[in-house]
């Protein structure tokens, strides 16, 4: 097995048992991953609560923005969640779609997605769908989205390049995306590089912020801006488990930074208007058949 393929199980297995956790416990640590901090609750994650098409159930305290807010969807709108989890964005995102849109979430974890479809299901949302896949090999065809958001995910992927490629196969020519991801400017200590607790806290994965940008902007896309950025601080109390405390010092001090960032950017070419359907008799989220009139 690879070392590609081995962080990629790292990954699954933690995320499987984050599944289980409560949002507090996650939100106090490093994407759920590391052990809590007794110092400081919400370490990276972002308030959905004040969010149209909040739901509590598919919070799990996960992701570090709110790329759903920066993402212009508009209704009509197909989107693509990448790392789906519980469903937490996909239903922000059909709040902003409408009954015209319809949203994909993709997510590797088994239980992640049996989770978002039991919360579909139980809102009675017949546009919102969960595929299980990789995001570096995404289960969609080619021109599919007007919008992809993801959060805090592309840093727990090994091959960080090859998700972009998709992200550019998968989008309509002339759609967008906006993605929230951890990205650093100068370099971790060893210590924290290597851990596994620490890559599947979305850390130890992360590159540097000008890497991360000349990735997006080599893959051909246009029109790139970081939409919001916010410094992330690890707290002593999790990072004594993995530094000496001269090393802790030395870490806090070198200017090292990690960064939360929501970045926008465009794919080449001219999206085509969407074709006009009729939806007079989508209500309530009742299910669209080819004798409706609505198809």
């Amino acid at each position: 097995m690879n070392k590609e393929q081995k962080l990629k199980n790292i990954v699954k297995e933690r995320y499987a048992k984050i599944a289980e956790q409560g949002k507090a416990e996650n939100a106090a640590s490093c994407c759920g991953a590391t052990t809590p901090s007794n110092k400081v609750y919400n370490i990276m994650m972002d308030d959905y609560s004040e969010t149209s098409g909040y739901v509590a159930d598919a919070d799990l305290g996960l992701g570090c923005g709110l790329p759903t807010e920066f993402a212009l969807i508009k209704k009509g709108d197909t989107v693509i969640d990448l790392g789906s989890g519980a469903g937490n964005d996909c239903f922000v995102a059909r709040h902003e779609v409408g009954l015209e849109g319809k949203v994909i979430g993709i997510d590797f974890t088994p239980i992640m997605i049996e989770k978002a479809r039991i919360n579909a299901e139980k809102l009675g949302f017949n546009n919102v769908e969960f595929r299980e896949g990789d995001i570096d090999n995404m289960p969609v065809n080619n021109d599919t989205a007007d919008v992809i958001v993801s959060n805090c995910v592309l840093n727990l992927v090994p091959n960080k390049e090859k998700v972009i490629a998709e992200i550019n196969r998968v989008l309509k020519p002339g759609g967008h995306f906006s993605i929230s991801d951890v990205v650093l400017e100068g370099q971790l200590p060893d210590a924290l590089k290597q851990d596994a607790e620490m890559y599947a806290g979305c850390i130890a994965g992360a590159i540097q912020k000008k890497d991360y940008l000349k990735l997006i902007e080599d893959k051909g896309f246009q029109n790139i801006k970081i939409q919001k950025e916010k410094p992330i601080s690890i707290p002593e109390d999790i990072l004594e488990k993995y530094l000496p405390e001269e090393e802790m010092h030395a870490f806090n001090n070198k200017g090292a930074g990690i960064y939360s960032i929501t970045v926008y950017a465009e794919k080449a070419g001219t999206q085509q208007e969407k074709p006009k359907l009729k939806f007079s008799e989508l209500q309530n989220g009742s299910t669209c058949t080819p004798n409706s009139g609505c198809c």
